[in-house]
């Protein structure tokens, strides 16, 4: 069954960095996440990663985020993520991703809100 492509919006309007992610994240989603995040990297504040509008994580996508949080984590910046079903955020605990970015419910403040 195919997914949906993935996509990835940048919000730098606020006193975070936002990431809105789309669809799935798989090999293909490499390109869009790397340019995505060097968009970001630019911005303001904590990255925060919005999964909300991902249908499906795969341990390639896994390791692209795993990609992200070591970019980060050289530039000193810090990660958050919120939007993940009750799947994926089990999955970022055992794989221990959640050790190295603070998962939120839905942040107080967003990027654009």
């Amino acid at each position: 069954m195919p997914g949906r492509p993935f996509a990835a919006k940048v919000n730098i309007d606020g006193p975070d960095t936002l990431i809105e992610l789309h669809g799935d994240i798989n090999r293909a989603a490499q390109e869009g996440l790397a340019d995505a995040y060097a968009e970001a990297n630019r911005g303001p504040g904590q990255l925060l990663l919005d999964f909300e509008d991902v249908d499906y994580i795969n341990s390639t996508g896994i390791a692209l985020i795993v990609g992200i949080l070591a970019q980060s984590r050289a530039n000193h910046r810090e990660v958050g993520a919120f939007g993940l079903s009750d799947h994926y955020r089990e999955l970022f605990q055992i794989t221990r991703l959640s050790d190295f970015m603070t998962i939120h419910a839905r942040p107080a403040v967003v990027a654009g809100d």
